[in-house]
């Protein structure tokens, strides 16, 4: 009798310990909200305390690896993640659980950085990822991502195949395929066209997250781009600067005016920190992010500082480099407030969406 007591025993993991591990492991990240979601199952009726499995709400490998370590008698694994998606698409090109439009009303606020920093956080918690550079008058990413210089394949002519960086993030750019040394002397309506098809035409295959890198402003294609495609929801980007606060007070307005969801502000070049002295300057001023969000009703979903190195980094396309930055960690803690608002926002739409791909002649 006492050998089968012992054996029900190891059945699972006491929940109270689990509990404690995850809260340790998230107060690294920021990122206690994500226990909230985890759903813990027992191992048996007669004893709930005693957990044989723990589902938690969207990828995040660093997590999942760091409980393995600790509890091997504790299955993991990842909550069926729903579709956050405003239309109802359907293609087996394109099976895209959550699109998400970065913007900013203003230029030069590191709205791309953003993007593709996001972009590699995501695909370090073991995320599929994509990235749509729709910044048609000054595409960046090719050069962000180490891309330059090259151009999509296509097997029959009018589906393209993704670029895939050395993260193995995919990527397509109407920069890899005009001459970089050309200007994009494009109209709205046709600079809205070849977007639409750049999105429409490109084989993306299975991803949980496709950013969109928006032109800055709010005129015709960003209007376009936000009806047209089937976004989840739109991060705002700005600097504490209040002229950058005025033109991002102007892209949630016209969000909002079309329907689509904010899902949140980001800071950039919130401070300095000197790296002789440690002397902390607040250049573009201090806080306005935050006050922005607060009168507009949206979440901050983090800050991050003004650094030299981020400037090197994303100048050389080094992907090496991103991971041992002292910025990582912070992308990686706005990635995971985005993460967890997209997986809140899917609960609330169906599930079975992806994105429609047509082929034009």
């Amino acid at each position: 009798m006492i050998v089968f007591k012992s054996i029900f025993k190891t059945n699972g993991e006491k929940k109270a310990q689990i509990i404690e591990k995850i809260k340790t492991f998230l107060l690294e990240f920021d990122a206690e909200f994500i226990l909230s979601q985890c759903e813990f199952v027992a191992a048996s009726d007669k004893d709930p305390e005693l957990i044989s499995k723990l589902i938690l709400p969207f990828k995040f490998d660093a997590l999942k690896a760091e409980l393995e370590q600790t509890f091997d008698k504790l299955t993991i694994e990842y909550q069926l993640q729903l579709a956050s998606l405003s239309k109802l698409h359907h293609n087996k090109l394109a099976q895209i659980k959550h699109v998400v439009a970065v913007a900013s009303g203003k230029g030069g606020v590191g709205k791309s950085t953003t993007t593709v920093n996001i972009a590699r956080s995501l695909a370090s918690f073991g995320a599929k990822v994509g990235v749509l550079d729709a910044d048609i008058y000054g595409p960046s990413i090719p050069l962000m991502f180490g891309l330059q210089g090259q151009q999509p394949d296509t097997h029959d002519g009018k589906i393209m195949q993704p670029l895939v960086s050395d993260e193995g993030i995919k990527c397509n750019s109407i920069g890899f395929l005009v001459d970089p040394n050309d200007a994009a002397i494009w109209r709205g309506p046709m600079a809205s066209r070849a977007l639409t098809q750049l999105f429409n035409e490109t084989q993306w295959g299975e991803l949980d997250y496709l950013l969109i890198d928006l032109p800055p402003g709010t005129g015709d294609i960003q209007l376009t781009l936000t009806q047209s495609l089937p976004l989840s929801g739109a991060i705002v980007v700005t600097t504490p600067q209040n002229i950058a606060l005025a033109d991002a007070k102007k892209a949630i307005a016209m969000f909002n005016k079309v329907n689509v969801a904010v899902l949140g502000l980001i800071e950039n070049m919130s401070l300095h920190v000197c790296s002789q002295c440690g002397h902390v300057e607040h250049i573009f001023g201090c806080d306005g992010g935050k006050s922005l969000a607060a009168k507009e009703g949206v979440n901050v979903l983090g800050m991050t500082a003004l650094d030299i190195n981020l400037r090197e980094i994303m100048d050389n396309g080094d992907t090496n480099g991103f991971k041992q930055a002292s910025f990582f960690r912070d992308y990686q803690k706005i990635s995971l407030k985005l993460a967890n608002e997209l997986y809140t926002l899917a609960q609330a739409r169906p599930a079975s969406q992806s994105i429609e791909i047509t082929q034009l002649d």
